[in-house]
């Protein structure tokens, strides 16, 4: 089961794509339902702050400096299958025993041994993910490799999305006096389950042999993607970027939670939402992937989920209003379409971008960089978080009438407070992300309006095969108008932007 083979046959390969669909949807219900609003809600009942919360979301990232013996390891066995096998097992293991926390006797030691839990099950992780891209690298052909993933990625969402809502509704009738935390033990436990059940098809997947071997030592060898000049502008950007998603991802939930006041079942409704477009569009990124490029499809989705950060802050102002719920839909909407052109893309650019031979250091090297950035942000965030809580930016538009000694008109035009800020930062580091993207280099770059307009066809294509209610085929126009201008719009500003940044370098060559 673990021997490599030195040449796949084609019907080895389509059997292996099968397994790989089945494994994926395997993992994402284990994902589904232990992480997400599930992972935040039931950290929440163990007694976790702000702080803790951004602590939980640091433990995946944090977990990536396990790239660095993940690559002694798979130089060792030479079989990356047995490494992922092996790794993914015993994390998930770990992930099982959070369902047993409730029962834990120390209330205070919980909130910890969850934390620990984590930590060693996204440790596991991080050293299965590291030979398991560069067993798909080798395994998977680069002219499928954006269909299958977008396919792959499609089919689990929209298997976990269902999953997902039923669990959601069901939670919501559960809560009382400790009742919700026990029902989410059974939820870590279902999921767990799951994931231990997709390592039986991933098993069953052939293996290329691994036909490099590097004799030198580490650290030179973490050095090689940092001297390849286009790689290193890759991980510059994928750094930045995951600073600035982890900055306010962790806490959506929490805001929805606490701010808005929202029951479970409205969270996971419209987590649901995002993931039900996420099924529609991971196809059609796929196909515009393999069409254009990766960086193409990210300069048209990665604006897209910058502005859906930006919309947060605005469902307070203070207080919720009748806009509240329609951007609470809007941003939904948005983070669907965009996070799976950002999610598949930003995944197969660094695949593809790493050289034939060296994928597992360029891969593992790239893996620890970002994981170092997407750590450091939850926990910054969850101090400023805590600290930024009792602070307030407001600025009110106001029509006073000095006859009558009072307002006519007030209009709160800003109001930040607390997480708000989280959210603002975050946009201005997602702005500047996109900005770094626009110097990495890949074949088959095109321009941002190419791909738009080729993102609309194929919305609206797929609009027709849902429904072909003509009602519901015309209002495809109107977003895609908003598209269109925003993306134009965010393409002059990182445009100014890159001319302000030029000119003090051009003046001190000068």
């Amino acid at each position: 089961m673990f021997l490599p083979q030195d040449q796949i046959e084609d019907h080895d390969l389509n059997k292996g794509l099968k397994l790989l669909m089945v494994d994926g949807a395997m993992s994402t219900i284990m994902g589904s339902l232990t992480g997400g609003a599930f992972l935040v809600t039931f950290a929440l009942l163990l007694g976790a702050s702000n702080l803790a919360i951004g602590v939980i979301a640091a433990t995946a990232p944090l977990s990536q400096i396990m790239q660095i013996p993940a690559i002694l390891i798979i130089e060792k066995f030479r079989s990356r299958k047995r490494v992922v096998v092996y790794a993914a097992g015993l994390g998930r293991i770990f992930l099982l025993s959070c369902a047993f926390l409730p029962w834990f006797p120390y209330p205070n030691a919980r909130v910890p041994l969850f934390v620990a839990a984590l930590f060693f099950y996204n440790s596991m992780g991080s050293i299965s993910g590291c030979a398991w891209n560069t067993w798909m690298h080798d395994l998977i052909p680069e002219t499928i490799m954006g269909r299958f993933f977008g396919k792959r990625l499609a089919v689990s969402t929209a298997f976990a999305a269902l999953l997902s809502l039923i669990a959601g509704v069901s939670l919501d009738k559960s809560f009382g006096p400790g009742g919700g935390t026990f029902t989410y033990s059974l939820l870590f436990f279902v999921g767990s389950l799951a994931g231990l059940s997709g390592i039986f098809f991933l098993a069953r997947v052939p293996e290329p042999r691994l036909t490099t071997h590097h004799t030198e030592r580490l650290l030179p060898m973490l050095k090689q993607p940092f001297r390849d000049r286009n790689y290193r502008r890759l991980i510059i950007f994928l750094a930045t970027w995951n600073f600035a998603v982890n900055l306010a991802a962790p806490f959506y939930t929490v805001y929805m939670i606490q701010v808005l006041g929202m029951p479970l079942s409205w969270i996971i409704g419209l987590s649901v939402l995002s993931q039900g477009i996420n099924v529609l569009f991971f196809h059609i990124w796929g196909e515009l992937a393999d069409r254009f490029s990766n960086k193409s499809c990210l300069t048209v989705a990665g604006p897209l989920f910058i502005i859906g950060i930006g919309l947060w802050p605005f469902l307070t102002l203070p207080d919720k209003h009748m806009f509240t719920l329609p951007l609470l839909f809007l941003i939904h909407i948005l983070s669907g379409i965009s996070t799976a052109g950002v999610t598949l893309c930003s995944s197969n650019i660094a695949l593809k971008a790493a050289p034939k031979g060296k994928a597992t250091v360029f891969l593992a090297t790239n893996a620890l960089v970002n994981g170092v950035a997407a750590c450091i942000a939850p926990i910054l965030a969850g101090i400023l978080g805590d600290y930024l809580s009792k602070e307030q930016l407001k600025f009110d538009i106001v029509w006073h009438s000095m006859g009558l000694q009072k307002d006519r008109f007030r209009f709160s035009a800003l109001d930040f407070q607390g997480t708000d800020f989280l959210f603002v930062f975050a946009f201005f580091v997602g702005i500047y992300a996109i900005h770094r993207l626009l110097a990495v280099t890949e074949q088959g770059d095109v321009e941002e309006r190419i791909v738009i307009t080729e993102l609309y066809q194929k919305t609206r294509h797929a609009l027709r095969s849902v429904a072909n209610v003509a009602g519901i085929r015309h209002m495809t126009y109107f977003p895609y108008a908003i598209i269109i201008g925003a993306l134009d719009q965010s393409r002059k500003s990182i445009g100014h932007i890159r001319r302000r940044v030029r000119r003090p370098a051009r003046a001190a060559r000068r």
